[in-house]
């Protein structure tokens, strides 16, 4: 049997939290070798055989020739019908011409015909992650792991869907099973060490890092991961240096500069950090981040018109939060109508709250019976004093948001129900509404995610939303 490996990658960037002021981390799909399967017996078709037909599907698939080979599997195919590896070969050539639905296609007809081979859901898997499907995605990896559970290539697929779907516990998990399995494969401590610093693991992200550029010493990205977990643990030295390693491997990532930039900042060395934001700018005129940190340092050096320059295009440059809140583009999947008929299906229970000195409970009573006669402009009003008065009143800012979405204002809602939702944590209805906000705004996985949250929280109405905008 031939076996040759035809790598299949995707990468996706991770944002790390905007206020560190650094984002980019990088997390990698293991790709399906192209499996070449046993030779079988099939008779002669005009003056070749299947089998020789199957033999020059794979050798085209070897050299590149993805068509080609589709084209050998699919006259095997129509001489013997029922042939799983020939469905599945071809579906790899499929996948390989970035065909993914066409590749799954071919992926259930020979699960359909051989529902114990273990890589045929991995490979299906691998198509559903590269369309987003993640959640899918891990139904087929979860099926390869019980057929072969001695395969790390399906944990750590398993481990980075659940991860994109921002469950970094069980990503842990699964990237973990991975390395025990295979303990020194880069893409699996590669992983773990982005997982890890998502889940503030920092010492253990910066081991990961590590032992990743003692096995490659060249991967640009291990040293920036490092340099992130090292700025986190207040290594600020330390960190300078791997981002200029980083820097030495890939000049032109704009995000190395601004992260040294940060390192630079942390240890007061404001002229070299300007330096490195410049170059940032340089690069990336739209880097809003590289214009807060020079604006910082400039203040520190006493420039502050150069200051309030730099931080006026941190507040501007590519921030929604700003200019008329009128002027949404409703570019999501749910319009504005569907998006006020959800809103207003949610009803909000209001219980009598014990009246303090500065009387929050009064204006935020008030507010909401002036919402429900249409004064919508005092509503707000008050609902402003309410959590003026009261900073830590989450039910002030969720009405608010409420009152905000109704009048068009869909990023001042946004911020409401985050408000609302950082004061509790375990609020359903906030979750809900934002999401199917985020959604409408055209954040649609970022808005799928809250929804799933409230779904997780017991609000049942949100996996209807989710089954008919999310998937």
């Amino acid at each position: 049997m031939l076996t040759r490996n035809l790598n299949t990658f995707i990468h996706y960037l991770k944002n790390i939290d905007l206020r560190k002021r650094f984002t980019f981390m990088r997390l990698q799909f293991t790709g399906i070798s192209f499996l070449l399967a046993l030779a079988f017996y099939c008779p002669a078709f005009a003056q070749r055989s299947a089998a020789e037909y199957f033999e020059d599907g794979n050798t085209k698939a070897g050299t590149g020739d993805f068509n080609g080979a589709m084209q050998a599997y699919t006259t095997v195919i129509s001489m013997n019908p029922d042939h799983a590896p020939s469905y599945f070969n071809r579906g790899l050539a499929k996948a390989n011409l970035k065909d993914y639905r066409g590749a799954m296609g071919d992926y259930d007809r020979a699960i359909e015909l051989n529902p114990k081979e273990a890589l045929y859901y991995q490979s299906r898997g691998v198509s559903k992650s590269l369309q987003d499907d993640y959640r899918s995605a891990i139904d087929d990896y979860s099926k390869a792991i019980e057929l072969n559970p001695e395969e790390p290539k399906a944990y750590y697929n398993r481990g980075v869907s659940y991860a994109k779907l921002k469950n970094h516990r069980n990503a842990l998990v699964d990237l973990d099973h991975a390395l025990s399995l295979n303990p020194d494969e880069l893409a699996a401590l590669y992983a773990r060490g982005n997982c890890k610093q998502d889940l503030q693991e920092y010492a253990g992200s910066l081991a990961d890092f590590t032992r990743v550029i003692e096995l490659s010493p060249k991967r640009t990205g291990a040293y920036a991961g490092r340099g992130l977990a090292k700025l986190e643990l207040g290594d600020y030295q330390g960190a300078a240096a791997d981002f200029t390693r980083a820097i030495e491997l890939s000049p032109n990532d704009s995000e190395y500069y601004n992260n040294r930039g940060l390192a630079k900042t942390k240890l007061e060395d404001f002229q070299g950090a300007i330096l490195d934001y410049d170059k940032t700018i340089q690069l990336d005129a739209e880097n809003y981040n590289a214009y807060y940190g020079r604006g910082f340092a400039k203040g520190k050096l006493n420039d502050p018109r150069g200051a309030i320059a730099d931080l006026s295009k941190a507040i501007e440059v590519k921030n929604a939060y700003t200019g008329d809140p009128k002027k949404n583009a409703y570019i999501g999947k749910i319009n504005k109508e569907k998006l006020d008929e959800l809103r207003d299906q949610v009803q909000t229970n209001i219980k009598i709250d014990k009246l303090t000195n500065e009387r929050a409970e009064a204006y935020y009573a008030r507010a909401i019976a002036k919402s429900k006669v249409g004064e919508l402009k005092g509503a707000l009003a008050d609902l402003t004093i309410a959590v003026e008065l009261s900073p830590t009143y989450s039910n002030a800012y969720f009405s608010r948001a409420m009152i905000r979405s109704a009048a068009g204002d869909q990023m001042g809602a946004v911020l409401d129900f985050t408000s609302s939702i950082k004061l509790r944590s375990d609020y359903p209805e906030a979750y809900y509404l934002r999401g199917i906000v985020k959604n409408s705004l055209g954040e649609i996985n970022d808005g799928c995610l809250d929804l799933s949250k409230a779904g997780e929280l017991g609000y049942q109405q949100a996996y209807k939303v989710i089954g008919a905008y999310c998937n």
